[in-house]
């Protein structure tokens, strides 16, 4: 019987964590940074003493609030810093608009209660319905903790891409609408994964990777998520572990899998009680994406790749592999040794001499997907800008970075590639992500003609 992390097993398991702090203290320690998803520049103190808020974006692109004054707010008060999206135009990339926020046209305030988010890790529910999995959200910013949930949800049914992505209304009990509402709270999105919401103990949990995988009677959803111990300064923050959560209602609900857990440490120790040993390279697979093995290949077809990365954005990427029904069983996971040795059975045999990585450092939030225009993986990552690499195997070789977006020009990270771009389903240049925006503290949509990245193509 597989155990399953109740709130009182969480507590339990960061508690010990918390309590074994010395152990834990990462490279780069915990530490305040100014965060402002609703532009009062520096929410957090109030719920978190020393701590700030915010998804993996939060501690700013480039250590700053953005480059057009996030903490202003807009003309409404309560619905955070947004401001209407600046057309960006560039020689491969261009904005199509927001996907979240007040000024999008999906109304996320009024409509799910969002004035605030990022992220939006998109992936296909196995039933042609993508589904959007946002970091931490924010509501009405004048009431008491500013209706902030540590992650939600958004399902949609557009497949036409051209001028944005539509989502449509939530309904309470109803599984393909566009969020998960509860009854009797209409128009406002609903927590997906908890958290303690304890700075230096557990900030938030915050979704990095998903994916829709079959089972019996359908699909299964799959969130990869992290713990967040504590922010630190730009681009550094510490987790506790990362974990698999499950929903089988279309992202309804979520459990998470206690044996999924992969504990961050910067060494290999036993913890107290029944909490499994802690691997030190668990701490390379903190972060990361999955992405189904190229369909013309009968090896790599057989598995689900997961790239990992270690907390925050400064780690390089390692790579695990496994058949879709082993998703929650790790110790049937391979893990890419480097050329010499290959894959490897064990977590605790990935080499700690580079020979393992497949993409250097740094590496920052990522998508990967396979497409059948290039013919090739692509991988999308950035911080201020957007970059993409591509690779004919998930181990690579991987291309230098291609810049997409510049550094400065609109000023994103995590950029998440939607399922249903023309380029990764046939024989089309355009590749749609989402990407976050600091300064306004939602997403956006973008638009690449791969057809026009230099070198992409062979």
């Amino acid at each position: 019987m597989r155990r399953r992390l109740t709130q009182a097993a969480r507590v339990a398991l960061v508690g010990a964590l918390a309590a074994s702090a010395s152990i834990l203290a990462m490279t780069h320690g915990a530490g305040t940074a100014d965060a402002a998803p609703c532009g009062n520049g520096g929410f957090g103190s109030s719920l978190f003493g020393n701590g700030s808020l915010g998804s993996s974006g939060s501690l700013g692109s480039s250590g700053s609030l953005g480059s057009s004054g996030s903490s202003g707010s807009s003309d409404i008060p309560n619905i955070g810093p947004q401001r209407p999206l600046i057309p960006f135009i560039g020689s491969s990339t261009r904005t199509i608009g927001w996907v979240t926020g007040p000024l999008s046209s999906n109304r996320t305030f009024s409509r799910f209660g969002i004035s605030g988010t990022d992220l939006g890790i998109s992936w296909d529910n196995g039933r042609g319905q993508t589904l959007m999995a946002f970091g931490d959200t924010f509501g009405d910013c004048n009431v008491s903790g500013q209706q902030w949930r540590h992650n939600v949800l958004l399902r949609t049914d557009d497949n036409q891409l051209t001028d944005g992505i539509r989502v449509p209304d939530g309904v309470a009990g109803n599984t393909s609408s566009g969020s998960v509402i509860a009854p009797g709270q209409p128009n406002f999105a609903q927590q997906l994964i908890p958290a303690l919401g304890i700075s230096n103990v557990e900030v938030t949990t915050i979704p990095t990777a998903a994916i829709a995988l079959p089972r019996a009677g359908g699909f299964r959803q799959y969130i990869n998520y992290m713990s967040v111990r504590s922010w630190g300064t730009a681009g550094n923050w510490v987790t506790n572990f990362s974990a698999v959560a499950y929903s089988d209602d279309n992202g309804q609900t979520w459990t998470t899998d206690q044996s999924t857990i992969l504990i961050n440490a910067p060494v290999s120790l036993a913890l107290p009680g029944n909490l499994a040993p802690v691997e030190y390279n668990n701490g390379k697979f903190q972060q990361g994406a999955y992405v189904r093995g190229r369909p013309d290949s009968t090896d790599e077809n057989r598995y689900i790749y997961q790239f990992g990365t270690p907390n925050g954005r400064f780690g390089a990427a390692f790579l695990a592999r496994f058949a879709p029904e082993d998703i929650l069983t790790l110790d049937r996971y391979q893990y890419w040794a480097g050329a010499a040795r290959g894959w490897v059975d064990d977590i605790a045999q990935i080499p700690d001499d580079g020979s393992a990585i497949v993409v250097p450092a740094p590496v920052t939030e990522l998508s990967v997907a396979w497409s059948p225009y290039l013919k090739k993986y692509v991988m999308l990552d950035g911080q201020n800008d957007i970059r993409l690499r591509t690779a004919d195997h998930p181990q690579g070789p991987w291309s230098a970075p291609r810049t997409i977006v510049p550094s400065g020009a609109v000023v994103l990270y995590g950029p998440m590639m939607l399922p249903d771009s023309p380029a990764l389903q046939g024989n089309s240049p355009d590749l749609y992500f989402n990407a976050s925006r600091w300064s306004d503290y939602n997403v956006m949509l973008l638009k690449t003609d791969l057809g026009r990245v230099p070198g992409a193509r062979p």
